[in-house]
C-alpha cells in the first residue's frame, strides 16, 4: 500500500474522500505511526486496543496518543469503566480542533485556506443535503432586546452563561485560518464538557460568568454575531462570528438556509427616528439593509435579515429595534 494511502482513508472517515486538501492535513499533523493509532481509533478503544491495532507498545501510543489530542485529531470519552479514544469524525469538527491547536504549522493553516475557498461550499451543499434540521441558529444581541419581547432562555446569552457549569474561551478557528478581517481571535466561548477539553487541551482559558458577559458585550460593539447551537439546551459553544472569515455564512449567502438559521427576532426601523446615517448599513452582514425607506431611511429586507440585533448596537438614534416574528417552536427542543 502506498503511503499516502491512509490519508487518504483517513480523509474518506471525514466523508471528504474527493478533498484535494484533506488528505494532505491529515499529512502534515501525523506521521505514519499516527495514521495508524487514527484508523485503530474508531470505533473509540481502550488504549491497549488501538496500540494492538497499530502494532505498537502501549507506552509509545499513550505518548502520541496525547500529541494526537493537543493537535484535535484525537478525542476522550470518559466513563465509569474507563477512558476510551476516538479519532476526529467529520470535517467540521477536525477545522474547529485542529485551527486551534497550540503554535498550529503554517502548513496545515494554508491548507485549511485553500480548502475554505475551493472545496468548502460543495461540501456544506452535501452536509446540507442530510441535516433533519439546521445544526446552529443566530442568537440576538442582548442590548437589542425591549423588555416586552418574550426571551426565552435560549435567545438569552446571559442565560446561558449563567446556567454553564463551566465557561472557557478559545481562538476563533476561522479568524485564526483566515484573519484578514482583522476582528479579535480569541472570543470563541465554550461551555461545560466543551470548555472542559479546551482547557485539558490547553487551548482554552478559564472565564468567570461576569468575564464572559463583559467579552459578549465586547463582542457586539465590535460588529460579531452571536451564533449557537441549534437547542433550546444550553450549548456547547457560542461562536462569535466575523462577516468574511466564518464557515457559517455561505449557506447564508448561498441561499441554503439549511446549515444556520436566524433568530426568532427581525429588525424594524422607526422612520420618524431615522436620519439616514447608514451606520445600519455598514454593520449588516446579510445586505438587509438599504435606504429606499420614507425619505431615504433604512429598511429591513425581512427574507434577509437574521435577526441578530448588530444594526441596533451603534444606531444614534436609537431608530431600530428588534421584534419577535417567529414562533417559540421555531428552534427545535
Amino acid at each position: 500500500m502506498p503511503e499516502n494511502a491512509i490519508y487518504q482513508q483517513l480523509a474518506e472517515s471525514v466523508f471528504a474522500g474527493e478533498s484535494k486538501y484533506i488528505p494532505a492535513i491529515f499529512e502534515t499533523l501525523a506521521d505514519l505511526k499516527d495514521a495508524e493509532i487514527l484508523m485503530a481509533a474508531a470505533p473509540p478503544a481502550a488504549l491497549e486496543d488501538i496500540a494492538d491495532k497499530a502494532g505498537l507498545s502501549q507506552a509509545e501510543t499513550a505518548q502520541r496518543i496525547d500529541v494526537l489530542f493537543k493537535k484535535g485529531l484525537i478525542f476522550k470519552s470518559k466513563k465509569e469503566s474507563g477512558i476510551r479514544y476516538y479519532r476526529v469524525r467529520q470535517v467540521l469538527q477536525m477545522h474547529d480542533s485542529t485551527a486551534v491547536m497550540l503554535d498550529p504549522p503554517q502548513r496545515m493553516l494554508d491548507l485549511w485556506k485553500k480548502y475554505m475557498a475551493k472545496e468548502y461550499n460543495a461540501y456544506l451543499r452535501q452536509v446540507e443535503a442530510a441535516l433533519p434540521n439546521p445544526v446552529i441558529r443566530v442568537i440576538p444581541v442582548n442590548v437589542s432586546l425591549k423588555p416586552e419581547n418574550h426571551i426565552l432562555a435560549f435567545d438569552d446569552v446571559n442565560q446561558i452563561v449563567q446556567d454553564a457549569q463551566s465557561i472557557a474561551v478559545t481562538p476563533c478557528s476561522c479568524r485564526v485560518i483566515d484573519g484578514a478581517c482583522g476582528k479579535t481571535v480569541d472570543v470563541c466561548m465554550q461551555f461545560n464538557k466543551a470548555a472542559d477539553y479546551s482547557i485539558e487541551r490547553g487551548t482554552g482559558r478559564k472565564l468567570s460568568p461576569n468575564e464572559a458577559i463583559e467579552m459578549l458585550q465586547k463582542c457586539e460593539a465590535e460588529g460579531l454575531v452571536h451564533v449557537g447551537s441549534n437547542s433550546r439546551s444550553v450549548g456547547h459553544v457560542i461562536c462569535n462570528c466575523c462577516s468574511d472569515c466564518c464557515l457559517n455564512w455561505p449557506s447564508v449567502r448561498g441561499g441554503l438556509g439549511k446549515f444556520v438559521v436566524p433568530s426568532r427576532f427581525q429588525a424594524v426601523v422607526d422612520d420618524a427616528l431615522c436620519t439616514s446615517c447608514e451606520t445600519c448599513t455598514e454593520r449588516c452582514y446579510f445586505e438587509a439593509i438599504s435606504m429606499t425607506g420614507k425619505a431615504d431611511t433604512a429598511i429591513i429586507n425581512s427574507e434577509k435579515c437574521m435577526g441578530c440585533g448588530l444594526c441596533q448596537v451603534t444606531c444614534p438614534e436609537d431608530a431600530i429595534s428588534l421584534k419577535e416574528v417567529r414562533p417559540e417552536d421555531f428552534v427545535p427542543a
